[in-house]
This record gives C-alpha cells, sequence and structure tokens, in this order.
C-alpha cells in the first residue's frame, strides 16, 4: 500500500528535494484526507448520517475490536474515525518495470525506504507520471488502491473507498493494515505487503468463523482457492517470462514470443475460468493491458504468503508467537531473510501436495 508519512516528505520539501512536486502531493493529499475525518461514533449519532451508513459503521467497529481483541493486532485510534474522500480510490498507484525484464522500479523515501510503486492520490497525476515513463521506454501500470496506512504515524480512517465492497472487505483491509503496523521492513516490499496478507487471510477465516454464517465462510474458502489459483496462473506466467528474458533471442524475436505467452495466460484464464463455473471476477484484471509492470503488481503481494502461513502453522496458530518469529525473520539481513522464507515457503508447498 502507498505509505505517506508526511513528517519524512516535510523534511524533504525543507531540504530542497529536486522532486518537490511529487512530495507536495503527498503532503496535501493526506492533509485533505484527514480534514475529512470524524470520530465514528459521532457519525453514528449524528442524525444526519444515512441510516445504511450508520449500520455499516456499527459493524466497522464491531470489526475494529475483533482486530484488537481476537488478532493481537495494535489496539489504538486507527480505524475508529471515517473520512467520505467522495471518489473511488485513495490513491492510484504507478508500477513500472523495463520491457524485458520482471524487476520492479524501485523508489526511495525516508523512513519508509524502497518501494515498488509510486502513489498519487490524484488519478491524473498518476497518468501523467506513467506516461512519461513510458515515453522513456518502461513499461507501466496504474492501479486504483482503496486504502494505505501511514504505520502509525497519524490515525488512519475508514474510507467510503473500501466501505463500499462491504463488510468483508472491510475487515480484509483493517487486518492487513494494522499488520503493518506490528512489522515493517523498510525496503523490502515483498516481505511487508506477504506478511500483512496472511495475516488478513487469517483473520478473515477467524472473523468469519466466530462472527458470520457458515455459508459466508465456505463462500471465502471458495473464493481462496479461486485467488491461490490465479496467482498460481500468474507465477507460472512469470517463471516463463523470467526464463525468456535470461535467452540470447534478439529483441524482436522476444518480443513476440513475450506476446505468445500472455496469449497463452489469456487462454488458461479461460479455461480455469470454465472450470470456475463462468466464475468472472478477474475479468476485469485481465481485460487490461498486460506487461512485466502489470503482473509484477499482483506478485508483489503474494511472494512470501505460503511461507509466512507455514510459520503461522509452526506457532500452532497462535498469533502473538507469529508475530514475534515474524519480527526475527524482520531483524535479518536480507539475504538471510530470503533464504529463510525461502525454506518455509518450501515446507508449506510440500505439504500441501
Amino acid at each position: 500500500m502507498f505509505k505517506v508519512i508526511l513528517a519524512a516528505t516535510l523534511f524533504l520539501l525543507i531540504g530542497g528535494c529536486s522532486n518537490i512536486a511529487y512530495y507536495a502531493q503527498s503532503v496535501e493529499g493526506h492533509l485533505r484526507l484527514m480534514a475529512k475525518m470524524r470520530a465514528i461514533p459521532d457519525v453514528v449519532t449524528d442524525a444526519a448520517t444515512d441510516p445504511a451508513l450508520r449500520k455499516q459503521l456499527e459493524r466497522v467497529s464491531a470489526i475494529r475490536e475483533f482486530a484488537s481483541h481476537q488478532l493481537a493486532l495494535p489496539d489504538n485510534e486507527n480505524y475508529r474515525s471515517y473520512a467520505d474522500l467522495g471518489r473511488p480510490y485513495v490513491v492510484w498507484n504507478v508500477f513500472a518495470a523495463p520491457e524485458f525484464s520482471l524487476e520492479l522500479k524501485q523508489w526511495c523515501m525516508l523512513f519508509v525506504g524502497c518501494v515498488n510503486y509510486r502513489g498519487y492520490f490524484d488519478q491524473n497525476d498518476a497518468n501523467r507520471y506513467a506516461g512519461e515513463l513510458v515515453a522513456a521506454g518502461t513499461e507501466t501500470h496504474v492501479s486504483g488502491v482503496p486504502a494505505y496506512t501511514t504505520l502509525g504515524y497519524f490515525n488512519d480512517p475508514v474510507l467510503n473507498t473500501f466501505l463500499r465492497y462491504g463488510d468483508q472487505e472491510v475487515a480484509r483491509i483493517v487486518f492487513h493494515e494494522l499488520a503493518h503496523q506490528i512489522v515493517y521492513v523498510n525496503g523490502d516490499t515483498a516481505f511487508n505487503e506477504s506478511f500483512a496478507v496472511s495475516v488478513e487471510i487469517e483473520g478473515v477465516r477467524r472473523w468469519l468463523t466466530e462472527a458470520v454464517t457458515p455459508e459466508r465462510l465456505r463462500e471465502f474458502e471458495k473464493r481462496q482457492e479461486r485467488k491461490e489459483q490465479f496467482h498460481q496462473l500468474v507465477a507460472e506466467t512469470r517463471d516463463q517470462l523470467r526464463t525468456l528474458y535470461a535467452s540470447s533471442l534478439a529483441p524482436e524475436a522476444m518480443r513476440a514470443a513475450k506476446t505468445d505467452v500472455i496469449a497463452a495466460m489469456n487462454q488458461s484464464y479461460a479455461n480455469l475460468k470454465a472450470s470456475w463455473g463462468g466464475y468472472a471476477g478477474y475479468d476485469p484484471w485481465f481485460s487490461q493491458p498486460m506487461n512485466n509492470a502489470t503482473l509484477g503488481s499482483i506478485s508483489l503481494y503474494t511472494k512470501w504468503v505460503p511461507a509466512f502461513q507455514a510459520l503461522l502453522e509452526q506457532e500452532g496458530g497462535d498469533l502473538p508467537r507469529f508475530y514475534l518469529r515474524v519480527a526475527m525473520l524482520a531483524d535479518l539481513p536480507k539475504e538471510e531473510r530470503i533464504i529463510a522464507l525461502d525454506m518455509l515457503q518450501s515446507s508449506r508447498l510440500a505439504s500441501a501436495k
């Protein structure tokens, strides 16, 4: 998620950063968001509040309590306020990669470190920057984001941008973003996001088990199975492209082979969709222009999820102990952390066969 650290951006502005326009929009965008925040109890008791919104926020409050009391996630003021931004996404992230490489471009900031995306509060600004990258010969992907975290620097609100998706999505996002406040490693986006995704999956599963109907839990598990198959398809496509890019083919021949790999992925998705009985939930993603940046934007969030799930199993499902183990991994040098994660991942995938 797009991490806006206001203190860092202000420092960079004062320090005369060469990219003042970008940091200025980050500061301005976050300040505008903060100005719209209202405590959830105030919104709920306001006679002018739409009854449907009131009921939603009451359920959100219950989800927030579940996060701290049942999942051992931070018990603070995050997600105890509400803001309606009047738009479908809070930010738009720009991902970028070379034509013949799966390595996503990184952007670095103080405190946050280096991340594999650049976020904008205005979609036009994101598209404009993506256009500049394309003109320089880079492949890009622009994705709307319903939520982001300030990592505890500020009290993040519940937003209309994700409230519109329903309770289950609210639970997923709240659990995910609060997880970032437990462990966050500067410069390792795949580690951070995979950890948060593993927490959201486990959290939603426990929330549905305790607070909702068995039917919704079964539907969640079905969606998770589809999601895993989707990510496996993307991973297999990336492996094929990685092999292709390491070959000695001339650019034109490599470009044609790349097109064939992506076409094969689309056909595999059609077959997968048929096996799902026509479920079309991933149609919007496959309808986008497909390139290395698009593929990278997906794998970035799930690369190490099986490793973290293996670690949670080793701790018998005890979340506080799991968080401690993750913190220990976070303290390792990156090379050692990758080796440890790879061993966990291999054990998880082997046990699943």
